[in-house]
């Protein structure tokens, strides 16, 4: 479950910071981390002299909120924290905030200039969007469709290892839309890639937001239909079926991959996908 949501209320404005208000700063793609929480204050004797550009997050617990980025160093004193051990290994780290915030900034980094005709885009008026006055259309922040689903196949299943991630996680065949394609077509045509396997009875579970760099992962539970295991070894270094009881590490529940599991362990144990 996503932690800290109540206290964070998402906005648009074109203000400005001033002192006290507080900055969601990353270095690159670590976030600076104060002792005392995620936030610096704008003016702090922390940051010196430095004041970045700044952009408009929304609130948190009613104090306005802004994201920018330091140097890679970040700022003397200070600690670091990957964007991804904060969301995977910090039990109550505001995923949905730092999520926001950090495909935020890379958006209005990405595109301070129109992708079709090259013009520098201006800060739209009403939206959060940058605005092309040549081509007189708007550039939202991007969000990529994926997929992400479990497998059940009796009383057991489908975990994966992924072939290019270190971490010691099995988790979940997951994949891009492809264009004109519907979410359960890519189910269907992921799984079918990546593992041989056929699948049915597609149903949606969740979904959330994932920084890396920029997804919408959409869950689901789907059954075993028919196929051998066949890994595309590109994408898949290891998987098997899996009881509930004995299983490898797995991602944690600030996950949509570790609530799935979780979820599908609960399904069968409790007898749910019995026949």
């Amino acid at each position: 479950m996503e932690t800290n949501c109540a206290q964070w209320k998402p906005g648009w404005s074109e203000d400005v910071p001033e002192n006290g208000d507080l900055l969601l700063a990353f270095a690159g793609s670590n976030i600076i981390k104060p002792d005392d929480g995620w936030f610096l204050q704008w003016g702090a004797p922390e940051m010196g002299d430095s004041r970045p550009e700044a952009l408009a997050l929304g609130t948190w617990l009613g104090q306005k909120l802004f994201v920018t980025t330091l140097p890679d160093s970040g700022l003397p004193g200070l600690d670091t924290v990957t964007l991804r051990d904060a969301i995977l290994q910090v039990p109550d780290s505001p995923v949905e905030l730092l999520s926001t915030g950090f495909q935020v900034w890379q958006w209005w980094q990405d595109h301070r200039y129109c992708g079709r005709c090259g013009e520098r885009t201006q800060v739209h008026p009403r939206e959060r969007a940058r605005w092309c006055g040549r081509c007189n259309i708007p550039w939202y922040p991007r969000i990529a469709p994926c997929v992400i689903v479990v497998i059940r196949r009796d009383e057991e299943f489908l975990l994966a290892k992924s072939s290019r991630v270190t971490r010691n996680f099995y988790s979940l065949i997951a994949g891009f839309v492809e264009p004109g394609e519907s979410l359960e077509g890519a189910v269907i045509r992921e799984v079918k890639e990546e593992t041989g396997l056929d699948v049915s009875n597609i149903r949606y579970q969740g979904s959330q937001s994932w920084p890396f760099p920029h997804q919408m992962m959409v869950g689901f539970f789907a059954d075993y239909q028919g196929g051998e295991l066949v890994l595309q070894e590109d994408e898949l270094a290891d998987a098997g079926w899996f009881t509930p009881d004995e299983h490898p590490p797995i991602p944690p529940d600030t996950t949509i991959a570790g609530r799935l599991i979780s979820a599908m362990k609960e399904y069968i144990t409790s007898g749910a996908g019995r026949s």
